[in-house]
């Protein structure tokens, strides 16, 4: 269904900087409902050399990936007209690129049909455009170039790309939001996360429940030491946040949350 009078993208205008032709910059279909965030999210993508074109809907999304070959999407959930699981297929079978999602607390549900559906990963929304664009270059690849960077930390090896989690060689399913928490805490392995900050990143909300947080951890770290016997878990620093520590044997019991 393709909607009435739809408005033209937006599109970031092109410079041009050290006589490089301004084809060489990756580009991006941003498909994002809040049309507030999207003028904000392009504005920032601007600023680190990307072009960016904007629509609003799914339908439109799906004809601006034909019209633009863009480099990657990116699909805001939930996603009108068209939703994003629908949209994410239809561009793997028609124009395939790779295709992110992003989502807050009401837009889950889609965004998990969406990775059911080919996309390559889930990020938070608000979004964090540092998540974003690592995929930009993984769409510019030629075949055969080799898969996104795999996250390796102790025993532990997370594939952003392919939402894939390995412990010791043996694979470990994690939902949705508990494998972005995860790799959370692997990117950022050698310091302590604050709360604060988790929950933006995992939320893209300042304050959720108090227990909400906690009850991941607890997930995440129980799945880490229980379940796989990693030499990892995640600890619990009073007051600051958490840390994502390894060692060599796994002497000690799991931290509370």
């Amino acid at each position: 269904m393709t909607p009435e009078a739809p408005q033209p993208p937006v599109v970031v205008p092109q410079r041009r900087t050290g006589g490089q032709d301004d084809s060489s910059r990756p580009g991006l279909l941003l498909a994002e409902p809040d049309t507030e965030l999207a003028a904000r999210v392009m504005a920032r993508f601007e600023g680190a050399g990307v072009s960016v074109t904007v629509c609003h809907d799914g339908a439109e999304a799906l004809l601006q990936v034909g019209a633009h070959h863009p480099a990657a999407v990116l699909l805001g959930a939930p996603l009108p007209i068209v939703g994003a699981a629908q949209v994410t297929e239809l561009i793997a079978r028609l124009h395939p690129v790779p295709v992110i999602v992003g989502a807050g607390p009401d837009g889950v549900d889609e965004a998990t049909a969406a990775l059911s559906a080919g996309a390559v990963a889930f990020v938070a929304r608000p979004y964090r455009i540092e998540e974003i664009l690592p995929f930009l270059t993984v769409g510019r690849r030629q075949a055969g170039d080799g898969p996104a960077d795999t996250l390796v930390v102790g025993d532990i090896e997370l594939d952003p790309a392919g939402f894939h989690v390995h412990v010791r060689g043996r694979p470990l399913q994690l939902p949705v939001r508990e494998f972005m928490l995860l790799r959370y805490l692997m990117q950022h392995h050698n310091r302590v996360i604050s709360r604060g900050e988790l929950t933006q990143a995992l939320w893209g909300a300042e304050v959720l429940d108090s227990n909400t947080l906690t009850v991941h951890v607890r997930r995440v770290r129980n799945r880490l030491r229980n379940e796989s016997g990693s030499c990892c878990t995640i600890d619990a620093i009073r007051g600051m946040g958490y840390r994502l520590e390894c060692s060599p044997v796994t002497t000690s019991s799991p931290s509370s949350a």
